[in-house]
């Protein structure tokens, strides 16, 4: 029998495309799309070209550029939402259960990957709904001013999904290199349950 089912395969490598998909969009928000940067290097080349614009309509302009990146950030936002409703649901397949089977007799660093593990689906959980908050906040009826509270701590909150990102990448490497050699190759064929 296979120690990761197909279904939860799919579901897993589903999620980390989605995951470095919103890391990324947020990377490129962060750097080579940033509305500061972009609005003065526009305002330059404009001036150099004898149009000029305000501050405000280069701004609109740098804003204009990204859009279409930030709506990737959106579509992907809706993604995870969909895959944390199939994970909860995966909770209750034979392979979904895996990882929380005899926590108990785990030795301590097991315990502490498995309660992160917990972890990071609660805050990407939160992540999706502060998300799907700031994308519908007028249908809601809420106020700008409290949509932008609820985007500055969505935006803070996000900076443990990097550092989950980068800690289980090390993990792994770590994990293959001593006593889980294989792991990675588990995710993707769907390894072996021991008996």
């Amino acid at each position: 029998m296979k120690k990761w089912t197909l279904d939860f395969r799919i579901w897993h490598w589903l999620h980390a495309f989605v995951v470095l998909g919103l890391l990324g969009t947020v990377f490129l928000r962060k750097t080579f799309l940033s509305w500061r940067t972009n609005s003065e290097i526009l305002s330059s080349k404009l001036i150099g070209m004898d149009i000029n614009v305000t501050s405000e309509q280069a701004k609109l302009l740098a804003k204009a550029v990204r859009a279409p990146m930030w709506e990737w950030h959106i579509l992907l936002g809706y993604a995870l939402a969909i895959l944390l409703i199939v994970r909860l649901l995966l909770l209750f397949t034979k392979s979904g259960k895996q990882n929380f089977i005899d926590i108990a007799s785990l030795n301590l660093h097991k315990k502490m990957v498995k309660l992160g593990y917990i972890g990071i689906y609660t805050i990407l959980a939160f992540m999706s709904i502060s998300g799907l908050i700031l994308v519908f906040y007028k249908d809601l009826g809420l106020l700008k001013e409290t949509a932008h509270s609820i985007k500055e701590v969505h935006e803070f909150v996000f900076n443990f999904v990097w550092a989950f990102v980068l800690l289980h990448i090390a993990g792994l490497v770590i994990a293959e290199q001593r006593e889980d050699e294989g792991i990675v190759s588990e995710m993707i064929n769907g390894g072996k349950l021991e008996e």
